[in-house]
């Protein structure tokens, strides 16, 4: 993927597909490095499927035999001298603590980093996409911090008004841009 917002959105749709409730996504920048970690509630992985989930030919996709989303992302850290790590905990195995978090550092400084993109659109597209499904949402840079929270947005809004209106996703996107172009 030629942008690590596209990486992210790839992941939490894992993360819906697993049956999240609840989706955590935190960046943290600086001027040198970006991680990230999210962190599902879904249904987990056994520790055999986990032991090789960075196998391109590895899937648990019924219309295709290879997922390169994990391997590939895995391979982009690697390359700039950052590093990817994988925890799981299934829920058959773990009914109590069962989930998924990724995580990957990436060194900007190097050539082979490619941009984080436009994460707002990808935030805007999960959340449309998410239905009852609570997304929390952090992004630390050295300047400013831009942060929402789903499960905040429902409060505000009320019962009867889906997240995936166009009119509570334009607000989002708009409320996502004036964060980011504040100084």
């Amino acid at each position: 993927m030629k942008e690590l917002s596209l990486n992210i959105l790839d992941i939490a749709q894992n993360s819906l597909r697993a049956n999240s409730t609840h989706i955590e996504i935190d960046l943290t920048e600086d001027k040198t490095s970006l991680c990230f970690t999210i962190r599902d509630d879904g249904c987990g992985m056994t520790p055999e499927f986990l032991s090789r989930v960075t196998d391109p030919f590895s899937t648990t996709r019924t219309t295709r035999s290879v997922g390169l989303g994990l391997p590939f992302l895995k391979m982009q850290a690697e390359m700039t001298g950052g590093c990817f790590s994988i925890e799981s905990k299934a829920k058959q195995i773990s009914p109590e603590l069962h989930g998924t978090v990724v995580s990957a550092t990436f060194i900007k400084t190097h050539i082979d980093f490619i941009p984080l993109g436009n994460i707002v659109d990808t935030l805007c597209a999960l959340v449309m996409g998410a239905g009852e499904v609570d997304v929390t949402f952090v992004h630390r840079m050295p300047e400013r911090e831009v942060s929402f929270s789903t499960r905040e947005m429902r409060e505000m809004l009320g019962e009867g008004i889906p997240l995936s209106a166009p009119e509570v996703i334009a607000w989002l996107r708009e409320y996502l841009l004036d964060a980011y172009a504040a100084a």
